[in-house]
């Protein structure tokens, strides 16, 4: 069994294959029947597992599991105590609530490679960093939930999958888990 995570980079798509010419993980991964854990958006960045090994793919997939799933968020303006406490205790999306999620305003912004290209910069409105933890995925969630109450997702960072995290990992690089991870991860 395979058991990989990589830092996508922002533009590439969470798939191997595109009829539209894109960047796809075939361009980073050269591993064969592994494929990824969830998707990743091609307009966001961050942590992505891979693996061949179904059973643990369809448990960390299915929601009724719950597994967390952590994002740095760069969002349109200041958040503001009501904002944030709308998204911790759940926001209507569509045609759905989302589940309750942990959210801290971030008081530095994190550290990160440059975006290529980079988000665009509106002199007159500020940004802000949130740390947004999730225990559901459904599609494009984190951008629905920020935009439900007000403050737009500009840069979407998935930094962590349970205890994995982007630590140790260039932008665009991968590598196979320890033994000790892949236990952890089986574990959980």
């Amino acid at each position: 069994m395979r058991y990989i995570i990589f830092y996508k980079p922002y533009g590439v798509l969470s798939q191997f294959t595109d009829e539209n010419g894109r960047q796809t993980l075939k361009d980073f991964i050269p591993v064969p029947d592994v494929y990824p854990v969830g998707r990743l958006d091609w307009d966001s960045e961050g942590l992505v597992l891979l693996t061949d090994d179904g059973r643990l793919q369809h448990r960390l997939s299915d929601p009724q599991y719950g597994h967390p799933r952590t994002y740095w968020v760069q969002v349109e303006k200041i958040p503001d105590d009501e904002a944030l406490e709308r998204l911790t205790t759940g926001v209507e999306v569509q045609d759905y609530r989302t589940k309750p999620a942990r959210v801290q305003l971030l008081t530095a912004e994190p550290t990160l490679p440059p975006r290529d290209p980079p988000i665009r910069d509106r002199q007159n409105i500020p940004t802000a960093w949130l740390e947004l933890t999730l225990t559901e995925g459904k599609n494009r969630q984190v951008r629905r939930m920020t935009a439900a109450v007000g403050f737009p997702t500009l840069r979407l960072v998935r930094v962590a999958i349970g205890l994995l995290s982007l630590e140790g990992l260039s932008l665009g690089s991968w590598r196979d888990l320890t033994s000790a991870e892949v236990k952890t991860l089986k574990r959980k």
